[in-house]
C-alpha cells in the first residue's frame, strides 16, 4: 500500500492526477493537501471525494506543524508536489507569494520527507525553468536552467533545493518538467480556457504582442500518466522532461478555438506584450519515452475539441469563478470538510 501525499491536489493538474490515479489503482491511499487558493477547487474532485482511500486536508505546505501532522498520522510513503503558484502574469505583478509557496513550501515538504524517510518524492516542475528557445532546438534535461520570470525562478529554485536534498541526504527525489497543459478544470486565467470562455461569451480575446509566441502543448491526462509512471519507475536524482512534441503559436490555437466554436476572428484583440515574454518553449522527452516507456496518447486537435466541449458543458463550474461568487459558494459548500 502506497500512502501518497498529493499537494495542490485541488488545482487543475493535481485534481486531474488524483481522479486518474484513484480510478486506475486500488493499492493506494491519497491524502490531498491544498490551501484552496483562488485556483483550488474541490468541485474538480467529485468523482474521488467519496472513495474510502481518499482524504482532503485544507492547509498550507509552508505550515511545518501541519505538514508534520500529515506525514505522521497518515504514514506518508510517497509525495507528489503539485502545490505551486503558477501564473506568470501574477508573478510579475507580485512575486513574494511565489517564493513563499514554491520555494519555502517545497523546502518544508523536503525536510519532512527526509525525516519520515519517504520512498519517493516527485517534484512537479515546468519547462519554464529553462528560459526561452530560439527558432531551433529543444529543451533537454541537461539544458542549463535560465528562468526569465519570477514564477520560473521560484520553480527553478525549488528544483535545485530538491536535487540538493537528494545529493546531501540521499532523499529519493525525482523531478519532472512538463510543457504547457490543457484540459478539464483549468482555471480561466490560462490561455486556452480564457479564450474558450471569452469566445463563448462573445468577448474580445486578448492576445499578447503579435501572438507568435510558441509553446509545446500536452493534454493533462498524458502528463498525469507520465507522473504516475515516474512515481512507479523513475530513478531518484533524475530529471524527466514531459512533452507531447506539439508546438503551436498562440495565435494558431486561438484561431482553432474560434473555428471550433464557429466564432469570428474579429474577436481577436492584440494587446501590449507582457514583460520578459519568452518566445518559444519546446521539450525533448526522449528520456522518459526510452527509459520508462511513456508515450502521449492524445492528439492535439482531438483533445482540444474535447476540452472545448467540456467548457461548453460546464458553464456552472467556470460561471461561478468569473461571476465573483466563487469564494462565497466555497464557504457554504465546504465549511464542514475543511476544519483542519
Amino acid at each position: 500500500m502506497k500512502n501518497i501525499l498529493v499537494t495542490g491536489g485541488a488545482g487543475f493538474i493535481g485534481s486531474n492526477f488524483i481522479n486518474h490515479i484513484l480510478g486506475s489503482k486500488d493499492d493506494i491511499y491519497v491524502v490531498n493537501l491544498d490551501k484552496l487558493t483562488y485556483a483550488g477547487n474541490l468541485e474538480n474532485l467529485k468523482v474521488s471525494e467519496k472513495k474510502e482511500n481518499y482524504v482532503f486536508i485544507k492547509g498550507d505546505i509552508i505550515n511545518d506543524e501541519l505538514v508534520k501532522y500529515v506525514f505522521k498520522n497518515y504514514n506518508i510513503t510517497h509525495v507528489v508536489n503539485f502545490a505551486a503558484e503558477s501564473h506568470v502574469d501574477r508573478s510579475i505583478l507580485g512575486s513574494e507569494i511565489f517564493f513563499r509557496s514554491n520555494v519555502l513550501g517545497t523546502s518544508v515538504l523536503l525536510e519532512n520527507a527526509r525525516n519520515f524517510e519517504v520512498e519517493k518524492f516527485i517534484q512537479i516542475s515546468t519547462d519554464e525553468v529553462y528560459g526561452s528557445l530560439g527558432s531551433e532546438g529543444l529543451f533537454e534535461e541537461s539544458t542549463p536552467i535560465h528562468p526569465n520570470s519570477p514564477y520560473a525562478a521560484s520553480k527553478a529554485s525549488a528544483d535545485l533545493i530538491s536535487l540538493a536534498f537528494h545529493h546531501t541526504y540521499n532523499l529519493p527525489v525525482v523531478i519532472t518538467r512538463c510543457s504547457n497543459n490543457y484540459g478539464p478544470f483549468q482555471f480561466p486565467e490560462k490561455l486556452i480556457p480564457l479564450m474558450i470562455i471569452n469566445a463563448l461569451n462573445n468577448k474580445n480575446l486578448p492576445v499578447y504582442g503579435d501572438g507568435l509566441n510558441i509553446r509545446d502543448w500536452i493534454y493533462v491526462l498524458d502528463h498525469n500518466k507520465a507522473v504516475e509512471l515516474v512515481l512507479e519507475k523513475g530513478k531518484p536524482g533524475e530529471v524527466y522532461n514531459i512533452g507531447a512534441s506539439t508546438e503551436m503559436k498562440n495565435i494558431e490555437i486561438i484561431k482553432l478555438i474560434l473555428s471550433h466554436l464557429d466564432k469570428p476572428e474579429n474577436l481577436i484583440e492584440f494587446v501590449e506584450d507582457r514583460p520578459g515574454h519568452d518566445r518559444r518553449y519546446a521539450i525533448n522527452s526522449n528520456k522518459i519515452r526510452q527509459e520508462l516507456g511513456w508515450q502521449p496518447e492524445f492528439q492535439f486537435s482531438n483533445a482540444l475539441k474535447e476540452t472545448i466541449n467540456w467548457y461548453k458543458k460546464n458553464k456552472l463550474w467556470w460561471g461561478r469563478i468569473i461571476s465573483g461568487d466563487y469564494l462565497r459558494y466555497y464557504k457554504l459548500q465546504y465549511s464542514d470538510r475543511i476544519a483542519l
